[in-house]
């Protein structure tokens, strides 16, 4: 006779005569961390397989996608053996890095910066670029998670065979940008990404850390961000190469208009 394997749960009343519906069922034992197997799956196909150090620099320097996401998620993780294989990855990677455009854009939060960069980065396709966008979201300083959705502001660049998004947590990182990016940006220039577009987290007045890792500093504003005495303050505006007033047309064009003038005078 084949043996149950279900079982009431905990919370039920055990004279319930099976009034209640709710059943436990066992699960399927499997190999432990310390089998050579490692854990069982039920579908071992759709497993991925582990990468050394030479696939992983082989994956990059031929411009595979998959590839150099995982690899940006292996210089991402805190794992001490992680750490080891992403510092052989970045080593061999290192020699056909360089040579590419690096665009760091910033502002507040709201301010249309992924929506910029698809459009940006839709443009520079059509010029036969490749583009790299590396968008940084902001970790919560509760859980420590991330949403990380900044990519879906980019449908149309997303799908583009071209393109290469990776969406970062912050990490609890200050600057508006990933401990990694700097990283993150080597691996992107050795697989062949000529223009790479670096998204911040929305930013104040004193997040630059970005400023040192770009060829061109953008920073994103909206009307109503204050007077030129704001400008004055500096920060940010000081170390910015160009500033956009976004978000220009219907009403907002001659709020957008002072706007400008205003930053302009700074």
């Amino acid at each position: 006779m084949k043996k149950d394997k279900t079982k009431k749960p905990e919370w039920a009343p055990e004279a319930d005569n099976d009034a209640f519906a709710g059943r436990i069922i066992s699960g399927r034992g499997g190999e432990g961390a310390d089998h050579p197997e490692g854990s069982a799956s039920l579908h071992p196909k759709v497993r991925r397989k582990t990468l050394g150090s030479e696939a992983y620099v082989a994956g990059i320097l031929n411009g595979d996608r998959a590839v150099l996401g995982r690899a940006i998620t292996l210089i991402e993780s805190n794992a001490e053996a992680h750490i080891i294989q992403a510092q052989e990855v970045l080593r061999a990677v290192l020699p056909h890095s360089g040579g590419t455009i690096r665009v760091g854009i910033t502002g507040v939060p709201g301010a249309g910066k992924s929506t910029l960069i698809e459009a940006l980065g839709m443009h520079l396709l059509e010029l036969g670029h490749r583009v790299a966008v590396l968008a940084v979201d902001p970790s919560s300083s509760i859980s420590g998670g991330s949403i990380l959705g900044d990519k879906t502001r980019m449908e149309k660049l997303s799908r583009h065979p071209g393109s290469f998004i990776r969406p970062s947590p912050s990490g609890g990182a200050l600057g508006g940008v990933a401990r990694k990016t700097r990283e993150t940006m080597l691996l992107c220039e050795a697989a062949g990404f000529d223009v790479i577009l670096v998204e911040t987290v929305g930013v104040g007045q004193s997040e630059i850390a970005v400023r040192s890792m770009v060829d061109f500093f953008l920073l994103l504003q909206i009307t109503g961000g204050g007077d030129e005495l704001q400008g004055i303050k500096k920060g940010v505006m000081e170390l910015a190469d160009a500033v956009v007033v976004n978000k220009a047309d219907g009403e907002n064009r001659a709020p957008a208009e002072s706007a400008r003038q205003d930053f302009a005078m700074a």
